[in-house]
């Protein structure tokens, strides 16, 4: 055998073995965290859908509270359940229809101490028949029970809840749900390829990535087990495993192939072209692509310049797309930015909605008084995003500085943001200075300040807004809340891009606030202590010559 076969044969192997272990390694490892990363997306479903069972039965549970408040206390209840008189009859048989819509519930049924139903929101003429009755077990779950409930038009499945209440000697007890129909399972499917349904009547159960066992009570008061389950209907990660195997044997046979013509090349000559292709091989980076290898020659060291100059060319394409890649990301950081301030800015508008709302359930008659007097938030909401969106419309958005008075604002958000739960409470100082301010920019400082204050709060509780005149006569605003505070460790990280710490937030709130007070030429200070509240200050150049406000 001559030696330049052998010298070709030696440095094939020395190439081919230790890349070829080096793709197994890295096929195998990839393999593993595919298998990881698609184990850990279904858990995450499974926790997804089981965390909204839960929210929706806490809620379910609140309103059943609520309503059975209202009963105890309402004389014409006991008028109705005691004496029979035709006026409280009619009353209580009306009663459960207009308490299902207000509570914002599908199914609502009210029963005595027997079952015997006294008043069916979702089918008004189920009174006086006997209710499938809930188990101990069924209504203590934790996600609820599944109830078939029948409605004129055929049964109805809903996530139920059942709680028993005391008016006078007597015991009563409030059935009620929200459907799991077909538009309520697609809101629950966490993703892509996932579904969710209900495992009495899927035909894929055995497809469950997961099941939730809720117990399944009949129409006829028949019990049985129930789920609500996850089904994944595309898995596509056993695509990503095979479009990875191709890759990998694709790369291993343009490696091989280069690794063939390299020993060729070496095991032929160790010459003056070989240093020239070296050389400017050496020279390349992701900053210098700009090497041609080509040379016209028809031998060896021509078809290894042309592989070398392909690769290049190939480099140069590679490195375009990562540009345009990291392009991409940075539109969608920004993206995440202006989805959090309209969010922000869409708040006290769905709080008037939901007041309007509950006004036109309650009392209909005092529904154009009370939008009067919230007319003037939503115009001023409006105005905000379209302000909002005229300053997004520029990649560069300049400020408009004036003379912007904090009082107003201060007062409006505080009506638009407190809740039956949270008060929120504006405190104008009358010499309060104006500060030299974006109205838009000031605005997003103190919403996202008090959206944080008002999240923060687990149960009932105040959030402050007041501002003053600072010793050396700027503005100062105070957003304080009596929420669970922070610890060291949260407040150190609290204004760092994209952390958060709640369930579906942007962790945009702080850094925008941040950036928003260091633009306007202020500073901002926290002070927070855990289980006692957060309190933050910001301070802001006065306007040149404006007054107290």
């Amino acid at each position: 055998m001559r030696f330049r076969t052998r010298a070709f044969l030696l440095l094939l192997a020395a190439m081919l073995l230790p890349l070829a272990a080096l793709g197994v390694t890295v096929r195998r490892e990839m393999g593993g965290l595919i298998r990881e990363e698609h184990a850990d997306r279904r858990a995450g479903a499974v926790a997804a859908v089981r965390g909204e069972l839960g929210r929706t039965h806490a809620r379910t549970l609140e309103r059943l509270d609520a309503i059975a408040t209202d009963l105890a206390g309402d004389p014409r209840f006991r008028v109705a359940v005691e004496t029979g008189e035709p006026a409280s009859r009619a009353w209580l048989l009306d009663y459960a229809g207009g308490a299902m819509r207000a509570a914002g519930l599908d199914v609502l049924e009210l029963r005595d101490a027997g079952g015997m139903v006294l008043s069916s929101g979702h089918f008004r003429n189920e009174y006086d028949r006997q209710g499938p009755v809930v188990p101990a077990a069924a209504a203590a779950a934790e996600h609820g029970f599944l109830l078939r409930a029948r409605l004129p038009s055929g049964p109805l499945l809903s996530q139920a809840a059942f709680r028993v209440f005391h008016a006078g000697e007597s015991e009563f007890s409030l059935v009620g749900g929200v459907a799991l129909d077909s538009a309520r399972l697609a809101a629950l499917a966490p993703g892509e390829g996932l579904e969710v349904g209900v495992a009495d009547e899927a035909d894929e159960a055995d497809e469950a990535v997961a099941s939730i066992a809720m117990p399944l009570v009949d129409v006829r008061g028949d019990v049985r087990s129930g789920a609500i389950v996850v089904l994944e209907r595309d898995d596509r990660f056993a695509a990503l495993e095979r479009r990875t195997d191709r890759w990998f044997l694709l790369i291993g046979a343009v490696t091989a192939g280069a690794a063939l013509l390299l020993a060729a090349w070496l095991s032929s000559r160790m010459s003056a072209p070989l240093r020239d292709l070296s050389d400017k091989a050496a020279a390349i980076d992701l900053e210098r692509l700009d090497q041609y290898f080509a040379n016209g020659r028809s031998d060896e060291f021509g078809a290894l310049a042309d592989v070398l100059d392909d690769m290049t060319r190939r480099l140069r394409a590679g490195t375009a797309r990562l540009r345009e890649a990291e392009r991409r990301a940075a539109i969608g950081d920004l993206s995440r930015q202006v989805t959090h301030d309209i969010k922000n800015g869409l708040a006290p508008i769905r709080h008037v909605v939901r007041h309007l709302s509950d006004v036109a359930a309650r009392e209909p008659s005092e529904l154009p008084a009370v939008f009067g007097e919230r007319r003037g938030t939503l115009e001023s909401s409006i105005a905000y995003l379209e302000k909002l969106a005229a300053s997004y419309a520029r990649i560069s958005p300049e400020s408009a500085r004036t003379a912007a008075d904090a009082a107003p604002l201060l007062r409006e958000l505080a009506g638009s943001l407190s809740t039956d739960r949270i008060a929120v409470v504006a405190v104008p100082a009358g010499d309060a200075p104006r500060a030299d301010a974006d109205p838009v920019a000031l605005r997003r400082i103190v919403e996202n300040l008090a959206a944080n204050a008002i999240e923060s709060i687990e149960g009932a509780g105040t959030v402050t807004l007041a501002s003053e005149r600072a010793p050396a006569g700027a503005l100062r605003i105070t957003v304080s809340d009596t929420g669970r505070g922070m610890s060291r460790t949260e407040l150190e990280r609290a204004f760092d891009d994209f952390h958060t710490t709640k369930p579906g937030g942007t962790g945009l709130g702080l850094s925008v606030v941040r950036r928003l007070v260091a633009d306007l030429g202020g500073s901002l200070q926290v002070a927070t202590e855990p289980g006692r509240g957060t309190r933050f200050t910001i301070e802001l150049p006065a306007h040149a010559g404006a007054n107290g406000a």
